[in-house]
This record gives C-alpha cells, structure tokens and sequence, in this order.
C-alpha cells in the first residue's frame, strides 16, 4: 500500500535543521553535492534516516525522494530504522574471521541476546557484522561508532560492550574517545568535534598499516625481525642469535607458517602433508 506523506519535524527542529544544512550546502560549488553530509546531519537527529530526514534533504536540496532514497540505500553508514546509542561492528571477513572473528561476534550475539543489525532492549547497543573494517594487520577488529578496538578477543569484547551499557569511559585503539551515535553522525556531517582533547586524540594509522608508506618515500625501516617457526629450529641460513623467541603474551602474526588445527578443530586435525597424488 502507498505510504503516508512523511511527517513534518517539529517547528524547532526544522529551524535548526535549516540552519545546518546552509551551512553544509555553503562547502560545496553545487548543493546536490551536500547529499552525503545532508544524511549524516538528519542522522544526528534521530539516530537513522527516517522518511522525514529523506523528504528534508529532497526539499532541501531540489532533489526528488526517489534521489535521495537510492543514495541512502546504498551506503551501509545510514541506518533504516531506529538503532542503539553505540553501532557495534565486528569484522567478519576472511583474516579477521579466521583470527577470531568470528568466535566474537557468536559471543557478543548470545551475550546480549540480539542478532545482526538488532539492537538491545535498552537501546544502547546495535550489533552488526561488517565485511571489513581496513584494518587486517590488528585482527581480530571490533569498531564501535567507527572508532577502531583493534586485536580483540571475545572477553575483551564482551567487557567492551558491558561498559557501554553500563555507561563507563570507553577508550578506542586508535581514534577519539567514545561518543554517541548521533554525536559521530553531527560530526560526519562536517562539523567539530567540540569536546576537549577529542581532535588531538584521534591519532592516525598504526606502526604496522605504515610501514609500506615508508618503503615507498625510500626511508630506512629497523632490522627486520625474525620469527622462528613454530617448531623453534632456525632456518636455513639463520643463527640461534637471528631467531626471534617470542614471549608468552606476544601473538605472532597472522602470517606465520601455521598452526596444527586440532586444538580448534578435533575433528580435522592436521596430519602430515601428503605427496602429490596421494
């Protein structure tokens, strides 16, 4: 059945919508441009595109709501219904889900009780799985309204999202401290981060997703680390001193020779490499 004209927002609303929105079509040489900011900025306000954030930005804009509807279906970054005070995104794509992934997100699932794209009763937290988060070298990565929680396991995610229902101080990996949803929407939308210290703290890419920028500008890296393999016999051409023990909380990378599967995977466990034809 067709739908309803979409409600107005209130008088109040509209006015400070209004004014935002001038301010954001202002940055931009044409105003259809302003789309994408447009949908953050009715975001903030209700905490997901409604129809009435839709029918504003058509209005606003000179666009039809059949515009303005294909782009906000498009982007996984605007949400369609109502959702919770913190977006909670685990990684679940190939490295991630392999490293851990995975197992977290079926953790946080029956810890909160919610499956994916569901929000809990207390609308604080929306879980949902993401297909990749850009950040494989510090898998296993949960995001929490976009900033990174990088090398996460289950207890640690499943800590993470009862301080965020509990309303405790959350500090990200990398990036600016915690903040609400639609407080990260407002800021999407182009406007500053106005609370002490939040821009200062957003940081940059980590140690290990810059090391390629470096061999690119030509610059000298440290000696290069080498890791045993995981019977603990040098190499061909290393010595005992070149060998890298690592301690017992350091993880090695994901790109180490692997690891046998039994412990994970009783059922397959890793037998010797069979020869070819076998």
């Amino acid at each position: 059945m067709p739908q309803l004209p979409a409600p107005a927002y209130p008088a109040d609303v509209r006015a400070r919508l209004d004014a935002d929105a001038k301010e954001v079509i202002a940055r931009y040489p044409g105003s259809r441009s302003a789309l994408l900011p447009l949908l953050h900025l009715v975001q903030s306000e209700e905490g997901y595109v409604s129809r009435t954030g839709m029918a504003f930005c058509a209005e606003t804009l000179d666009l039809t709501t059949a515009e303005v509807t294909a782009v906000a279906t498009f982007y996984s970054m605007y949400r369609r219904k109502p959702s919770g005070d913190y977006q909670v995104g685990v990684c679940t794509n190939t490295l991630c889900a392999v490293m851990g992934g995975d197992a977290i997100f079926d953790t946080l699932k029956e810890h909160l009780g919610v499956g994916n794209n569901e929000t809990t009763d207390d609308g604080k937290v929306t879980l949902e799985h993401i297909e990749c988060n850009a950040a494989c070298d510090f898998a296993p990565v949960v995001m929490v309204n976009w900033e990174f929680f990088d090398n996460q396991t289950p207890e640690s995610a499943t800590q993470l999202v009862d301080d965020l229902i509990a309303g405790r101080t959350v500090e990200p990996t990398r990036g600016a401290p915690i903040c609400s949803y639609k407080e990260t929407a407002r800021i999407l939308a182009g406007f500053p981060d106005e609370r002490p210290g939040a821009v200062e703290a957003t940081g940059g890419a980590g140690p290990a997703s810059l090391v390629g920028l470096r061999l690119a500008k030509g610059e000298a890296l440290p000696k290069a680390r080498v890791v045993s393999p995981r019977d603990g016999q040098p190499k061909d051409g290393q010595s005992d001193a070149q060998v890298h023990d690592p301690s017992p909380t350091e993880r090695l990378s994901s790109h180490d020779a692997p690891q046998q599967t039994s412990a994970s995977d009783p059922e397959f466990p890793a037998g010797p490499a069979a020869e070819e034809g076998e």
